[in-house]
């Protein structure tokens, strides 16, 4: 009878000691992941690709009416003084060897249209562009401005709002938001973003979800 029961302590004791070992390497195991995993922490699933730091800060809205629209209420082209307008100072800055008459009309240069990577070389080939355009601007919140604020953001000479590109690459994207129309050359898709991005955030304009979404979409460029 004792040595039966001497037969089961040890038994218990070495069930206990194996359970006691499997826990220790178990802990051992936890311990070492969890440390692991402070230092190389897994990539974030979802996360916005680079470039598009300023896309979350667009206001979401529905697109505005066009009730009570015009191009005369957002007077442009400005005169700059010196006998120029808005849309020469921007061939001025923005061409390469331009020279200019008495009148300011540039008469001789070269302009690169990012729109479409075409080199422009008469200025009457160019058209100076609205970032984001005016139609769509109305329908964005600036039906609910002054006409001179308008007036000041049709002539924005201070940031990334008018560039010169091929008339054609112009009127083929109208008013149209990128959700409808996106520049023919891929390579400007994330400068395009950024920029029309900046634009809308400058001057508070909402963007809507299709929009919101292509410029995401267009961000995956950068």
């Amino acid at each position: 009878m004792i040595g039966m029961l001497d037969h089961e302590r040890m038994n218990r004791a070495a069930v206990t000691s194996l359970v006691v070992f499997v826990l220790l390497v178990a802990l051992g195991w936890y311990l070492t992941n969890l440390q692991s995993s402070k230092e190389n922490p897994p990539a974030p699933t979802g996360s916005a690709p680079v470039g598009s730091s300023d896309l979350g800060a667009l206001t979401i809205a529905p697109e505005g009416k066009m009730a009570g629209y015009s191009r005369d209420r957002f007077p442009h082209w400005s005169s700059q003084g010196n006998s120029c307008d808005t849309r020469e100072i921007v061939l001025q800055r923005q061409g390469a060897d331009v020279k200019s008459d008495k009148d300011c009309k540039a008469v001789s240069g070269t302009w690169n249209s990012a729109y479409d990577n075409v080199v422009i070389r008469d200025a009457g080939e160019a058209d100076i562009d609205h970032m984001v355009p005016l139609a769509e601007a109305w329908r964005s919140g600036a039906d609910k401005w002054t006409d001179d604020e308008r007036k000041t953001f049709a002539n924005d000479l201070g940031g990334i709002q008018l560039i010169a590109v091929t008339a054609k690459s112009n009127r083929a994207k109208g008013d149209q938001d990128p959700a409808k129309w996106k520049p023919p050359a891929q390579a400007y898709w994330c400068t395009y973003a950024q920029h029309w991005i900046s634009v809308k955030i400058t001057y508070k304009l909402t963007a809507d979800q299709a929009e919101h979404d292509a410029l995401a979409s267009m961000l995956k460029a950068c």
